[in-house]
């Protein structure tokens, strides 16, 4: 067998998991780079996924603790569409992706990590980025560390 080493993600397995909702407990801190928090809105913000599909991978969240679509207002709405539009445009200026795709899990069984908190996923692609890995060994393989992305990526989308 083979081993890939990933020493880094000894931080995430041994932190204490949060009791409280972590979409509802990071904009209310003041540390948005810690947090990964890339943009805030007035009723909807986005974050870096912590656990990327792929290099890039953001979520447009509203602040208030809902499961779904249907329990949003229409500013709500109207803000995340803007918001997935802005995290569109940020991302391919910076990450040049080949594709994107954007979409909500509702309910755990839809396959929603955080099911009691609405989260829509951006998630940048390019040819060829399902490598052997996945397919072969059941490993995903992030060549970029979070920060460094943060740091590209949080310039871009203050710019637009």
């Amino acid at each position: 067998m083979e081993r890939i080493f990933a020493p880094w993600r000894i931080r995430y397995v041994l932190a204490p998991k949060p009791k409280e909702c972590v979409f509802c407990t990071a904009p209310k801190e003041n540390r948005d780079r810690e947090n990964l928090i890339l943009y805030r809105g007035k009723t909807c913000y986005v974050i870096m996924n912590r656990n990327p599909y792929n290099p890039g991978h953001v979520m447009v969240n509203p602040y208030r603790h809902i499961p779904s679509i249907e329990d949003m207002t229409e500013e709500e709405i109207v803000e995340a569409m803007k918001l997935v539009r802005l995290s569109l445009k940020a991302i391919r200026e910076v990450m040049n992706p080949d594709g994107f795709n954007v979409g909500v899990n509702i309910g755990k069984v839809a396959g929603a990590g955080i099911a009691a908190h609405l989260h829509i996923h951006v998630v940048p692609r390019w040819n060829g980025d399902t490598s052997f890995m996945p397919v072969l060994a059941d490993v995903q393989v992030i060549p970029e560390a979070l920060e460094e992305t943060y740091d590209k990526l949080y310039p871009a989308f203050h710019k637009h």
